[in-house]
């Protein structure tokens, strides 16, 4: 792991998000943890997270004019996505979108900076991608052009229902789809690694092999 994936892992690990034990996720998995961008909940952690977010932009090399962030989680993380990137010297308008359109004021369903250029969408995980497909039209219809997807955590599994898994991941149908790269903070592997390292926490290191075990039951290449 580069050491800014490794200091996400441990930084989600202490403030909460990133837990371990027995979940059930959207696709009705057990999985042995979970991660839950929502308990960024503070002025510190958000801070924090926005780094990560807009440290990992500027060291994929992806050339970007805004951020775009799909109602309503990325709301939160564009903005703060903003902030932290004019702190490292790239000051980029962002937007987002509401759920429903405005009749009254500035009417339209886009709150912030004209659509325009080459547009980064910020989230915090895909899971079944919809909210990626519903940025990249609404993007496209406001004649700009979606240039990457940057996520929190890849969790690298097979997209699909038990039974009917798909070979690639929702991460990876994004891509596929748009033909657009989703860049992540950090990914399962980076997560096994972190429970796989000699001076892991001893009540950690315990979820190392149902970790394993998930990831080779519905892990992609």
């Amino acid at each position: 792991m580069t050491t800014l994936r490794q200091q996400f892992i441990a930084f989600s690990v202490t403030a909460g998000v990133l837990r371990f034990g027995d979940f059930v996720t959207k696709a009705g998995r057990n999985s042995p943890y979970f991660f839950n961008a929502g308990l960024f909940n503070d002025g510190a952690r958000l801070g924090k997270l926005a780094e990560f977010y807009a440290q990992t932009m500027l060291d994929a090399g992806v050339e970007f004019d805004m951020l775009f962030g799909p109602a309503y989680k990325g709301i939160t993380l564009a903005s703060a996505t903003a902030v932290a990137l004019a702190a490292k010297g790239k000051n980029v308008p962002f937007a987002y979108n509401r759920k429903e359109a405005k009749d009254h004021g500035e009417g339209g369903t886009i709150v912030g900076a004209k659509l325009a250029g080459r547009v980064v969408i910020i989230d915090d995980v895909i899971s079944a991608g919809t909210s990626v497909r519903e940025s990249v039209h609404m993007i496209r219809d406001q004649g700009a052009q979606p240039c990457a997807v940057l996520i929190a955590l890849d969790r690298m599994e097979k997209s699909g229902a038990e039974g009917a898994l798909s070979a690639l991941s929702a991460v990876q149908e994004v891509e596929q789809s748009f033909g657009i790269p989703v860049i992540a903070i950090a990914n399962l592997n980076d997560l096994f690694s972190y429970l796989s390292e000699p001076g892991a926490q001893t009540e950690l290191a315990q979820y190392k092999d149902a970790v394993a075990a998930y990831r080779q039951r519905y892990g992609v290449a």
